[in-house]
């Protein structure tokens, strides 16, 4: 006899439906499992035996089993088909009822005692089931919250393997899993959240900062060590705008493929912050391996990326860099497949200006050579450097000033500023796919970012004085139409350039 039973597989960030036939006939008794699958899912006929038969039903050994999963020529990776491999066994041996089974998508683990174990992808394959039309989908409890976040779908979460069959056959009923979507975007913030106005002095900086997430831009903070650059990048999510529901989506996707998420945290709700070490390696970082992952960078998708310690990253590590800052993704290319990781990412690094950190110290000499300083900031490319829009120093903070009480203003008071310069843009680029100043193309920066003649004036002489190059000199632009929008003004003047022009005083350093 034969059954059909819905699955699914991810892609990247995607889900394709994978189809599980299970055939009984008559003949020499064999278990075949086809359709390229991996290690694990190979596995999968010794875990669905011990499940079956640990639960109670019988396991077809005088047949021959042929399992395929269609379609037969993209490779089937991980644990998940244990469930629908198990209910098209038991349907295929008139254990189980087939008719309601083409009414939902099946995914889990199943341990051998029958219990469902979480997989990774459960997100994706509830809005594959939506897509498909179909009634509901099955996961492991685990997983439920995760996949309970999609309208219009129904999740059931059995605990085992008889609990499935039982509302399949039914004999029993589950209650659907529900998720207050709203409730999920409402939750306070945990007790102790940061908050820009703990960090003393620093105005100059905070400025940046402002800029940074009001435009959507890249920012690198040259300073010695202890100026407090990382206190100060772990505070820029407070003043970011705040995560709207396809947004959220979009990273829960990522972290959903990852196997990163949690019961708790069934939707991200806040932007990412990911800060990897200098020793993370190149799959670490931007993803791959031989199941293909999302990175550290894809995991920041529409958050922030920090990477503290800049030039000590590897330069294979920094130099992948440079696709994700200019096309906002990650492609990773395989014998098999090529795979694309949303990386819609702001870049936030921090370094000291010389190895021993203390270049250019008024208070501290440096114990570096030229050439030393020189080695050490050549680390980090040109191209690189000018893919990032804003370099900011943070010198040491006064005693007088570390001593007083909070300083400037509240994250609260900085983010609505910012949010009034993102409802600004919107309105700028809407029907367009750019989503702020950060991301405006060519064409959008002629048509968005004309200066005054003053302001042209002025930017003319920069450019030929310091040697921009044109990625340099758009990059000003964009900052400039930023710092305008900040001040609700429409047209770029020349405080607005010189301002921008500011924020590039790393060539300072490439000059020496």
């Amino acid at each position: 006899m034969l059954s059909k039973v819905f699955s699914a597989a991810a892609q990247g960030v995607e889900a394709t439906v994978v189809e599980v036939e299970v055939d009984l006939s008559n003949g020499l008794p064999s278990e075949r499992l086809v359709g390229l699958p991996d290690a694990a899912v190979k596995e999968s006929m010794h875990r669905v035996r011990a499940a079956m038969t640990n639960a109670g039903y019988n396991w077809p050994f005088n047949k021959r089993v042929t399992i395929n999963l269609a379609p037969a020529d993209s490779r089937k990776e991980g644990p998940l088909y244990d469930l629908p491999i198990a209910l098209g066994m038991m349907a295929a041996s008139e254990q189980l009822q087939p008719e309601k089974l083409d009414d939902y998508l099946f995914i889990g683990e199943l341990a051998l005692d029958g219990h469902l174990r979480p997989v990774r992808g459960a997100l994706l394959f509830a809005l594959l089931a939506r897509v498909m039309k179909k009634r509901g989908i099955f996961v492991p409890p685990e997983n439920a919250s995760e996949a309970a976040v999609v309208d219009g779908i129904q999740v059931y979460a059995p605990q085992t393997l008889p609990e499935a069959a039982a509302m399949l056959n039914g004999v029993a009923t589950l209650e659907p899993v529900r998720i207050d979507i709203a409730d999920l975007f409402n939750r306070p913030a945990p007790e102790g959240a940061l908050d820009l106005c703990d960090v003393r002095g620093q105005e100059a900086v905070k400025r940046a900062l402002t800029i940074a997430a009001a435009g959507g831009h890249n920012l690198l903070m040259i300073g010695p060590p202890g100026s407090g650059k990382s206190m100060i990048a772990k505070r820029l999510p407070t003043i970011l705008p705040p995560f709207t529901l396809v947004e959220a989506l979009e990273t829960t996707k990522i972290w959903s493929v990852a196997g990163k998420l949690s019961a708790q945290e069934p939707l991200k709700t806040r932007r990412p912050f990911r800060d990897p070490h200098h020793t993370t390696s190149y799959p670490g970082l931007v993803g791959g391996g031989v199941d293909p992952k999302p990175g550290e960078i894809s995991l920041a998708h529409n958050g922030i990326l920090f990477l503290d310690e800049f030039p000590e990253f590897d330069a294979k590590v920094k130099e992948a860099l440079r696709q994700p800052l200019e096309d906002r993704k990650i492609t990773i290319a395989r014998s098999a497949a090529t795979l694309v990781f949303p990386a819609n990412i702001m870049l936030v690094a921090a370094m000291n200006p010389c190895p021993c950190g203390h270049y250019g110290d008024p208070k501290k000499a440096c114990r570096c050579t030229e050439m030393q300083v020189q080695r050490y900031m050549s680390k980090v490319s040109g191209p690189l450097l000018d893919r990032i829009d804003l370099h900011i120093e943070v010198p040491h903070v006064p005693y007088d000033e570390l001593s007083s009480e909070r300083s400037g203003p509240a994250s609260a008071e900085i983010r609505e500023k910012v949010i009034g310069a993102r409802k600004v843009q919107q309105e700028r680029f809407a029907g367009s796919p750019t989503y702020s100043n950060a991301a405006m193309n060519e064409r959008q920066v002629q048509e968005y970012c004309k200066a005054d003649t003053e302001a042209g004036a002025l930017l003319k002489n920069a450019v030929d004085t310091l040697g921009f190059s044109a990625r340099s000199y758009g990059r000003i632009l964009k900052v400039a139409r930023t710092i305008a929008d900040l001040e609700s003004a429409k047209t770029i003047d020349a405080t607005h350039v010189s301002e921008a022009i500011q924020y590039r005083n790393l060539d300072r350093y490439k000059n020496l």
